[in-house]
This record gives C-alpha cells, sequence and structure tokens, in this order.
C-alpha cells in the first residue's frame, strides 16, 4: 500500500491519522455530553474542516519546498544556473539545504563560464595557429578541424567533416609510428609535415589527434646554414693547404728556371716538396675524418653490459692507468661497437688533458635514481676546459694536429642511442667530466 501511494498522499494521510484521535474523541464527547444533535453537528463540522485544514496545510508545507528544490536541481541538470531559492535565512534543516542549493548553483555557474572562456580560448588559439589540426573518431571520420587544416586541404570544414582519414589522404601521417617527418601532398599544397598524434577521450570515446606542422621552410633554412657551415670550414681547411702548396709550388719552378742553378737547389727542393707532401697528407686527414663522420651507420642494438664495456674501453690507453670506479651490475641495449669507439674518444681526451699536469683518469658508471637512465663518467685532472661553447662544432680542435670531430663523432653515437653527452668542467677543480647517459 505504501509503495502504491506517492509521497504527497502519503503526507496528507499522515496529517489526517494524526488529527483524526483528537477530532473523535471531540465528537464523541459532545455526542455523550447531553448536547443537541444540532449543536453536536455543527461543532462537529467546524473541528473537521479546521482539521482538514490544517492537514492540507501540512501537506503543502511539507511538499511545496520539495517541489522547489525539484525545480532548482532540473533547471541545473540543464545548465540554467539563474535560479535561485529564497528560503535560505534560518538555522533549521530546510534554510539549510535550500542555502546550499545555491551555492551550488554559484559554484556550477562559475565553472561552467570557466570552461566556456577556457574552450573559447581554445577555440581561438586552435583558429589562429598555423598548424593543421585534425581529430578523428574511433571510426577515424573526421570531426574536427582548424582553418589551417582547411587551407592545406583546399576545402571548407562543411565538406569536410565526416570523411574518414583514407579519403581525406591523411591515413598515413596518422598511422605513423611518433612525430616523424612526412613528404605529403594536399590539394592545398605539398612539401615536408612533421605529423603528431595522440588519442584522447570524448563522451567516453576513444578519439585520434592529428596535428600537421609544415616543416618544409624552417628544415630549408637549417639545410642550408649547414652547408653555409659546411663550405666554410672545408674552404678553410683547402686554402690552408693549397695556398701554402701552391707559393711552395711557384718557387720551385722559379729555382728551377734559374741560371746558374743555385747550389742548394737539390735541398730546397726536398724540403719543398716535404712541405707539400705534409699539407697533403693533412688534407687527406681531415676529407678521411669528414667521411668518417658522414657515414656513420645506424646502431645495432643488442643487450650490453657497461661495467665491462667501461673496462674494455680503459684498458685499451696504454699511456697512463685509467682508475676504474666499480659501479652496478647493469646492462643497456646499445651498439656495443659504436659506444666502445664513444668511450675510447672520451678516455683518449682525459689521458691527454692528464698528461699535461701529470693527473690521472677515472671512469665510473651508475644507475641515476629516479630515472630510467644509465650514467657514465670520464674524469680526469687535467687543466680543464677553457670554453665550452665549441666543443661540439665540427673540426674544432684546441689540438695540435687534432681533427675536430672526435667529439661531434661521440655525440653523434650518443644521440643515435636515444643518449646524451655533456662535457663540464669538475667542481671543485681542477679537471673536466665527460658524462654519457643512455636509456636503462
Amino acid at each position: 500500500m505504501r509503495r502504491r501511494l506517492t509521497h504527497d498522499r502519503r503526507v496528507l494521510l499522515l496529517a489526517l491519522a494524526a488529527g483524526a484521535p483528537g477530532v473523535v474523541a471531540s465528537v464523541l464527547l459532545l455526542r455523550f455530553g447531553g448536547y443537541e444533535a444540532k449543536l453536536v453537528w455543527t461543532v462537529a463540522g467546524l473541528v473537521a474542516g479546521v482539521w482538514l485544514a490544517f492537514a492540507f496545510s501540512v501537506q503543502s508545507d511539507v511538499i511545496h519546498p520539495l517541489r522547489t528544490l525539484s525545480n532548482l536541481l532540473a533547471a541545473l541538470r540543464e545548465e540554467d544556473y539563474s535560479f535561485r531559492a529564497r528560503r535560505t535565512r534560518g538555522d533549521d534543516a530546510l534554510s539549510q539545504a535550500m542555502a546550499e542549493v545555491n551555492a551550488l548553483a554559484a559554484t556550477l555557474r562559475e565553472q561552467r563560464l570557466g570552461a566556456l572562456e577556457a574552450t573559447a580560448l581554445l577555440r581561438k588559439v586552435a583558429e589562429e595557429i598555423d598548424v593543421a589540426v585534425f581529430t578523428f573518431d574511433g571510426e577515424e571520420r573526421l570531426r574536427l578541424v582548424n582553418r589551417a587544416a582547411e587551407r592545406i586541404l583546399a576545402r571548407p570544414s562543411e565538406q569536410l567533416l565526416g570523411r574518414t582519414a583514407a579519403e581525406l589522404g591523411l591515413s598515413g601521417a596518422l598511422h605513423a609510428p611518433g612525430p616523424r617527418v612526412l613528404e605529403l601532398v594536399f590539394p592545398g599544397g605539398m612539401g615536408r609535415f612533421e605529423a603528431r598524434h595522440s588519442t584522447f577521450r570524448q563522451g567516453g570515446l576513444p578519439h585520434e589527434l592529428l596535428v600537421l606542422s609544415d616543416v618544409s621552410r624552417a628544415l630549408r633554412d637549417e639545410e642550408r646554414q649547414a652547408w653555409q657551415r659546411l663550405i666554410r670550414v672545408i674552404g678553410h681547411e683547402l686554402n690552408n693547404s693549397l695556398a701554402p702548396i701552391k707559393s711552395i709550388a711557384a718557387s720551385l719552378e722559379g729555382l728551377l728556371t734559374k741560371q746558374p742553378r743555385p747550389v742548394d737547389l737539390d735541398q730546397d727542393m726536398r724540403r719543398g716538396l716535404s712541405v707539400i707532401a705534409t699539407r697533403s697528407e693533412s688534407l687527406s686527414r681531415f676529407m678521411e675524418a669528414y667521411a668518417r663522420l658522414a657515414r656513420l651507420p645506424p646502431p645495432t642494438l643488442a643487450p650490453v653490459n657497461v661495467g665491462a664495456l667501461v673496462k674494455h674501453a680503459a684498458s685499451l690507453e696504454t699511456r697512463l692507468a685509467v682508475l676504474i670506479q666499480e659501479g652496478p651490475n647493469l646492462e643497456v641495449q646499445a651498439d656495443a661497437d659504436q659506444i666502445e669507439q664513444l668511450l675510447i674518444n672520451l678516455v683518449r681526451n682525459a689521458a691527454d688533458a692528464a698528461r699535461e699536469t701529470g693527473g690521472g683518469v677515472r671512469a665510473s658508471w651508475r644507475r641515476l635514481p629516479g630515472a630510467r637512465q644509465v650514467e657514465i663518467r670520464v674524469e680526469d685532472d687535467g687543466p680543464g676546459l677553457p670554453s665550452t661553447t665549441n666543443l661540439f662544432v665540427p673540426f674544432f680542435t684546441t689540438k695540435p694536429g687534432g681533427s675536430g670531430i672526435g667529439l661531434v663523432f661521440a655525440r653523434q653515437i650518443a644521440e643515435a642511442h636515444g643518449g646524451v653527452l655533456a662535457l663540464e668542467n669538475r667542481q671543485p677543480g681542477p679537471g673536466c667530466r665527460a658524462v654519457l647517459r643512455l636509456p636503462a
């Protein structure tokens, strides 16, 4: 019976039941108290009317606030935050409930305004940036596109939304592994684009975000600057070698045509030819070093024991003993030959520096705490580095007869393994520290 009655009727019945005993008792007292029947029924009707009025008033006082709360919550559900309850003063439970609903409406209104402003800003940024932005649903159908994307596809968004990535020619970029530069052709243009994609959820469903950045101009500028730097370095080296060769050749030609011939002609000829041979050999070493740097193959990764690799590289240095500071037993995925060559370069440089001051060289390794990286250190007690600005500039060297590619070659190997190589002066010094970090 309770389940079949509505809440309104249950409140009314409970109010009627609360007053029913008093009304019945009043009628019985009047009936058996010797009063006339007319008076009894008149008083009984008056009592019953007052009883019903109070019962319905109780129902109204209980139900009306609940309906007010229901209307407020319905407005909040519809994202209409303009409604407010008026009965919020007092310490009774109903006033507190109304005050809390008003506070909830104010909070939701502020959050809604913040979300709308953030969404508007995001849309404005997406429209203004010169990067093509696409979002696809689980079926790879386009759901959002910005103006830059419309330009490269040469169509308005109304003609693009709902089409699949394959129909738009974006399937390859959408499934490309990781950030990479791709040669892409679109109706609105062609060139090299950096493709980045990630997943997100909207409405509980997975979506794909694809961002295409046109890097053609930036890459062309970088390539042009790289060629300019390379031509300057090669031109400088060629001039350093060819200028003395040309000068000495002209001097030797003059000696041969001079009559009578000088007494020390043979000695001058040998000296001049020796200088030409030395400069030619230097130029040959330079070109060989450059060719070596240019044809470094990609690493062949395999499990490598870090300690064994460091010890073997240190054992190849015969001019002084390299102190090995033992570390934990660690393995990395690396090309053993390339990493060993890198370490040999670092140890050789450290030994060269240490021999200038009569100091020593130390090699150590460890796993970085809190990071998935292995760190290998090579330290020396040499004079230190006067400047670290040009250390990794190709063909820059401070050593007499140096090629200037050792550190460049080492850093190229480190970056090919997803690692980093840095050189710094030890604090407190003197000396230098080479730090190689590789993924663990």
